[in-house]
């Protein structure tokens, strides 16, 4: 068998220059060479229901297939209740009764992009583990082409999207990010038909910077607000502002340019090595501090500040408001649509439901951005979203 190394190295150089169409293939061939029967790259839809394959040649010798699974393997795979599902939803290799087929994540950084499903005669250590050098190389190589290539969009995408969502869904930053020490997650929906809301977080010299933003309406001209208001955190927060600086211009840039659209934001930074996170609310919804498995009572309630976009020239700035986290800390940011979701029977999702749903799902050991999926999932099965809906779930947890 071929040396891992040169193996991956060989498939590295021959993906420069072809599309992703090309890519089920080499890594199919690569797979082969390091003693696989085959290798299959199925990639998450928008709302991480199902796994979708990209498109691939027939294996010459068909594997056995999980009871739960297709019985093709061009077809989408439901992330609930199969195996590929599985290792998908925990971030790790599932392997079948008989031993000849295996799914492994695909995870770029932090963030689940898919599972590789590999069928060989038998898995030993040795090849279980090339396949997990398999999978991150053909994450990477997916990634490379997803800004670009319409295969890829295609194959996350389960519906047509509105011109406004493919205005924020541009802007927005991947789901999840993260490291060692902390970790962003968020979720958007309706996610073909997000109008008003966004969110952002990006890291650099050792702090977490984030933001939820929920602009007023939910046509062309609320996805127009949000994204200016991206673009206006950005280039103020780049160029050494500060989070009032970057509410500051928020509101000036939406009342110059897109005038008559107000916005709401909870604008933050955390400095992962202490722990210390700040604040400003710009009336929204205020943040939950979770903690031990239970909010902290007001934890996070102060005075919002004004929305943005009305102009307030000489006003006074909005006030920072200041934490020092805990190891373990959650902080959960979310717009009202979340909290305003009825069930048939009109009642309100609420607060508490919401913290509870994630508490519960943080208690039953799932990760950050598996508590959001399944929250997301709670919520299209029991309520009817009436706005936009975003949540980002923050978990502090140095060394």
């Amino acid at each position: 068998m071929p040396n891992e190394d040169a193996v991956l190295s060989a498939l590295l150089a021959s993906s420069n220059r072809v599309t992703a169409a090309d890519i089920p293939a080499l890594i199919d061939e690569a797979g082969r060479k390091l003693g696989l029967s085959g290798a299959q790259v199925y990639l998450a839809d928008l709302q991480q229901a199902r796994l979708t394959p990209l498109v691939h040649p027939a294996p010459e010798t068909p594997s056995p297939i999980e009871p739960n699974e297709p019985n093709e393997t061009s077809e989408p795979i439901q992330i609930e209740g199969s195996m590929a599902g599985l290792a998908y939803r925990t971030q790790r290799t599932q392997r079948s009764r008989d031993d000849c087929t295996a799914w492994v994540p695909m995870i770029d950084g932090v963030e689940r992009v898919g599972v590789l499903r590999v069928t060989a005669p038998c898995f030993e250590d040795a090849l279980l583990e090339s396949c997990a050098a398999l999978s991150g190389l053909a994450t990477l190589l997916v990634m490379a082409k997803a800004s670009h290539d319409e295969l890829v969009v295609d194959r996350t995408r389960s519906r047509t999207m509105t011109t406004q969502a493919e205005l924020l869904w541009a802007f927005v930053p991947p789901r999840t990010i993260g490291t060692d020490d902390v970790t962003s997650t968020a979720i958007l929906e309706p996610a073909y038909e997000a109008g008003g809301d966004a969110f952002d977080h990006s890291l650099g010299d050792g702090v977490l910077h984030l933001a939820l933003l929920d602009a007023m309406g939910h046509d062309l001209a609320s996805g127009g607000a949000s994204a200016v208001a991206l673009g206006a955190s950005r280039a103020t927060r780049r160029a050494g502002g500060t989070l009032a600086d970057i509410a500051t211009t928020i509101d000036t840039t939406l009342s110059e340019w897109i005038p008559d659209r107000l916005l709401t934001a909870v604008i933050a930074r955390l400095d992962i090595a202490t722990g210390q996170f700040t604040w400003i609310n710009c009336g929204h919804p205020p943040p939950l501090l979770i903690r031990e498995g239970h909010v902290v009572p007001q934890a996070m309630e102060f005075p919002a500040y004004l929305p943005l976009g009305l102009g307030l020239g000489q006003a006074a700035a909005p006030d920072e408001h200041h934490i020092r986290l805990q190891p373990g800390d959650r902080v959960l940011l979310y717009s009202d649509g979340v909290t305003e979701a009825r069930t048939s029977d009109g009642s309100l999702f609420g607060e508490q439901r919401l913290a509870d749903s994630v508490i519960r799902s943080m208690a039953s050991g799932n990760a950050p951005p598996e508590t959001l999926r399944r929250l997301v999932r709670n919520l299209h099965e029991h309520h009817r979203l009436h706005d936009d809906a975003t949540i980002m779930l923050v978990r502090w947890h140095p060394h």
